[in-house]
């Protein structure tokens, strides 16, 4: 069945526009004339072929990327007084992820029966977290949505540039490591089992060395899918354990305190929470409501819980900064801002300058983490060949001397 794209003005003179799937432009026509609507346009709406085929293969995850840029173009059109509805369409036609697009024809539809905007997203939490409706709301309410929106985009722009960076830290030693221990199963596997062969034609004790060597490879030929069974199960119960409360205090904390991407995690959790924080107090969302959007954004179970004992602190009238404090995870340069922030009522001044302290300190610390990992990468790869080539080469070596 067709589907057909209308324009039309209400008895209010203000522009609707909708979709309506019938079997012929005349039964579209008859359908406006009965909602007493006046027709500017009717369009039949040409789907191209195959493309429910083609979306199976895509992402149903929206990127952030992509909803960035429809806040930044939706507070653009709202800015120059594009109506709503009429701004979704536009939007709407020109988002390529299928899912997106369907779900802005959803809110388009929710808002033309009287929903309002913020609610029409709250339905679809899947691309469009609490942050982003609450802010929304906040800009519907306060008649600057157009600022809301802007500020949001901003936002996300910053949070992603900074996961980005954190990625890129983190992608070159998982890559190194990953084909480190590749070729040396390759070398426990195939190429020590050959020596083995001739050592054993000596009819001499092998070195302790070598033996050792030889015991290692033995284990891993003959029992190398039970240690990557053991290894993936190892995996899925660790994630399913981080699913539970207790697991995801215990293993957050943990990574918090891992010696070399500890450290640069922490500075990147204090950033989220500081620029999140500052954002929403900042677009005028209550301090209470901030900080529950904020612990459930957090992505920390740690900084979760102290976050909780914060809104209870700030629930009884206290500061703060005062929980911050007894938490131990946050420096003390964040804690003395934030208390001088509240101090002087430029709390979400203070919040954007510790988030872009420290993003300069994440740059600074990608910047001396691929320095150090590197060498340390190769020198336990080093050892770890060098041990392999002597062990291999202690039994030719000895019975060169005998002879």
């Amino acid at each position: 069945m067709p589907t057909f794209k209308y324009i039309a003005k209400n008895r209010e003179s203000r522009t609707v526009t909708g979709k309506i799937s019938t079997d012929n432009k005349a039964n579209v026509i008859e359908e406006l004339r009965k909602r007493k609507l006046t027709i500017i346009s009717v369009i039949e709406v040409k789907d191209a072929g195959g493309g429910a085929k083609k979306s199976s293969f895509q992402s149903k995850k929206v990127k952030g990327e992509e909803i960035v840029i429809f806040a930044r173009q939706l507070a653009t059109m709202v800015d120059a007084g594009i109506p709503i509805i009429q701004g979704l369409d536009a939007l709407g036609e020109q988002v390529s992820h299928p899912m997106f697009k369907k779900v802005l024809e959803t809110v388009q539809e929710d808002i033309e029966h009287g929903t309002s905007l913020s609610a029409a997203f709250s339905k679809h939490p899947q691309v469009f977290d609490m942050l982003f409706t609450n802010m929304v709301k906040v800009g519907e309410t306060g008649g600057a949505l157009s600022i809301v929106l802007d500020r949001i985009a901003t936002y996300m722009e910053k949070t992603l540039k900074l996961k980005r960076k954190v990625k890129s830290a983190l992608i070159y030693p998982i890559v190194v490591v990953s084909m480190a221990i590749i070729i040396t199963i390759v070398l426990l596997v195939k190429v020590v089992p050959t020596f083995t062969e001739i050592y054993a034609s000596f009819d001499q004790d092998l070195p302790a060395m070598t033996q050792v060597l030889v015991n290692i490879s033995n284990a891993l030929r003959y029992q190398l899918v039970w240690y990557i069974a053991g290894v993936v199960s190892l995996f899925f119960g660790v994630r399913q354990w981080h699913k539970t409360d207790r697991g995801a205090l215990v293993l957050d904390g943990l990574t918090l305190k891992m010696p070399i991407f500890g450290d640069l995690l922490r500075k990147v959790a204090i950033s989220r929470f500081s620029r999140t924080l500052a954002t929403l107090v900042q677009s005028g969302v209550p301090i209470l409501e901030s900080l529950d959007i904020v612990e459930k954004t957090i992505g920390n179970r740690v900084l979760e819980t102290v976050v909780n004992d914060v809104k209870g602190s700030v629930r009884e009238g206290e500061s703060l900064a005062a929980p911050l404090v007894k938490s131990g995870v946050f420096p003390p340069m964040v804690t003395r801002m934030i208390a001088v922030g509240e101090k002087s009522g430029k709390m979400e001044t203070m919040l954007l300058k510790i988030s872009e302290f420290y993003d300069d300190q994440v740059d600074t610390a990608v910047e001396g983490l691929t320095s150090v990992i590197e060498p340390l990468i190769i020198g336990v790869l080093g050892i770890v060949i060098g041990f392999i080539v002597i062990a291999l080469f202690l039994p030719i070596i000895n019975i060169t001397q005998i002879i």
